[in-house]
């Protein structure tokens, strides 16, 4: 018989960048880490740094707690049971493979095999499915980034609830950490000394799936907030004549207001980067085309498949899609006319500032709201219970679209659940509906401004098109059932009947009597 307390606490499979960071950072928070990457070198180079980063901080007399296997019969053979295992690999048949892997060099029906990838969440539900008689399927998605998996990232856990409960002491463990009163992020970057005091960025998301659909969502969310600030960035520079100091002195400016955000923080920095080539700002030498992975595409998709409005998480993805289309661009800049460049005064620059503020304080919003929606239309849709409060609480430190204003959702969720009513669009909070109403003049100038100098704001505009559509009690929509009806028989209900009836016009008839389907 093993002697238990010999064993590792949990392995790590995949040692690139994400799987090598979290194996440091769990070992960072005493817990012993059996690691193996098909890559020897990965494996001996995870197990080389925590050696020189516990020299560097003075605490080489720690004992390590990363050791490398050579293969995955001996991993399983030196994991406590029932074993607890880390997939960190690409999404797709790279997961399959190393769960096929797993079942033939002898894992046991009670382990639980945890995929930490991009993975799209129907994968994920057929997965847990699929391999019930060999092990626990589990997942969780992460977002954070190499400095995330290091130091504390936010995880979206979600399966067998049973599993949870044997995983949650290392992911509470691991996560990145907030203050509870203030919901700011509690960072400290430092190898062997992790942070553990404030609440950690993780809690149980739900049934198979739905955390990677949270995290879906999280990313769908992050493709519109980036643009957003690349929309205020060109409008500054485009329109109002700015150079990349001053823009990065702006961001640096407003991050330390109601757009706090890591997402504004190091567009600051990236502005304020010189080009060690050329010495010019580094961001006018990189090419504009933008790239992406795909899980925006999901949420746009996803979105239009429950028919849930994401407007502006849908035109950030055609946004860097346009971008691709540089050799087009190129041609028709040539061809396409726009508006005539007029110098703006210094007042007129200094009265934009002030409405571009508020206008992606507002378009933030509004992009939210379309994805916190777009989480509560599929979770009645799949029969999951998500709870949004702790959702917008574990995305307040630790991922990509940390921000001050998840701290403002999270309340609003919460105070919705305390006077037992549900919010189903945070457009409905009083402190957002308040602070739209007051601002959405200046939104409206912004895209204004912008529209009249000819510099494209797909999603600020997009943004506010979904705001005026929810403030409109009567759309167009009347008019389009009627064309409907007239050239495919759809039918339509009427205002003054009840919901659900249905009638049909005979437009094809001299009479055009009305008929009650």
């Amino acid at each position: 018989m093993q002697n238990q307390t010999k064993l590792h606490d949990i392995g790590v499979i995949g040692l690139g960048v994400m799987g090598k960071n979290l194996a440091l950072n769990i070992a960072d928070n005493q817990y012993r880490v059996a690691a193996f990457d098909l890559d020897a070198d990965k494996v001996q180079g995870v197990v080389q740094q925590e050696k020189s980063e516990r020299a560097a901080s003075q605490k080489a007399q720690v004992p390590l707690r990363i050791n490398g296997c050579n293969n995955l019969s001996e991993m399983l053979s030196s994991l406590k049971k029932p074993r607890i295992l880390v997939l960190s690999v690409p999404a797709g048949a790279p997961v399959d493979g190393v769960c096929n892997a797993l079942i033939d060099a002898g894992i046991e029906s009670d382990d639980i095999v945890i995929d930490t990838g991009n993975s799209l969440w129907t994968d994920t539900v057929e997965r847990e499915a699929r391999y019930a008689k060999q092990f626990i399927f589990f997942s969780c998605a992460i977002s954070g980034g190499e400095m995330g998996a290091r130091f504390g990232p936010s995880l979206m856990p979600s399966g067998d609830i049973k599993a949870w409960d044997r995983i949650k002491p290392i992911w509470e463990a691991i996560a990145a950490k907030v203050d509870a009163e203030t919901g700011l992020p509690i960072e400290r970057q430092e190898p062997g000394n992790p942070v553990i005091e404030g609440e950690p960025c993780t809690t149980y998301i739900g049934p198979a799936g739905s955390g990677h659909y949270v995290k879906m969502v999280h990313n769908g969310i992050e493709y519109a907030d980036m643009q957003l600030i690349c929309e205020a960035y060109q409008l500054l520079s485009d329109g109002f004549a700015m150079t990349t100091t001053e823009i990065a002195d702006l961001f640096d400016k407003w991050n330390q207001g109601s757009l706090n955000s890591y997402l504004m923080e190091i567009s600051a920095e990236v502005l304020r980067q010189a080009d060690p080539i050329s010495g010019k700002p580094l961001v006018s030498m990189i090419l504009d085309k933008a790239g992406q992975k795909g899980t925006g595409l999901w949420t746009a998709v996803s979105s239009l498949q429950i028919g849930c409005p994401a407007p502006t998480i849908a035109e950030a993805v055609y946004a860097r899609a346009v971008s691709t289309q540089k050799q087009q661009r190129q041609t028709l800049s040539q061809l396409l006319k726009g508006p005539a460049a007029e110098k703006p005064t210094a007042a007129e620059r200094d009265a934009f500032i002030d409405q571009l503020e508020n206008a992606l304080y507002c378009a933030k919003i509004a992009c939210y709201a379309q994805g916190f929606q777009l989480m509560a239309m599929a979770a009645k849709d799949r029969g999951w219970t998500l709870n949004f409060a702790e959702i917008a609480k574990i995305w307040r430190a630790g991922c990509i679209i940390r921000a001050r204003l998840l701290q403002s959702i999270t309340q609003a969720y919460q105070a919705a659940t305390n006077d037992g009513t549900e919010l189903d669009n945070l457009l409905m909070a009083d402190d957002f509906s308040i602070a739209l109403s007051e601002k959405q003049l200046d939104w409206r100038k912004a895209v204004s401004a912008a529209v009249l100098k000819g510099i494209p704001v797909p999603c600020i505009s997009s943004a506010l098109a979904y705001y005026d559509s929810y403030r409109c009690e009567t759309l167009p929509a009347s008019l389009l059932q009627g064309q409907r009806d007239f050239f495919g028989a759809h039918t339509f209900e009427r205002t003054d009947k009840p919901a659900g009836e249905k009638y049909h016009l005979n437009w094809s008839h001299a009479t055009r009597d009305l008929i009650k389907v």
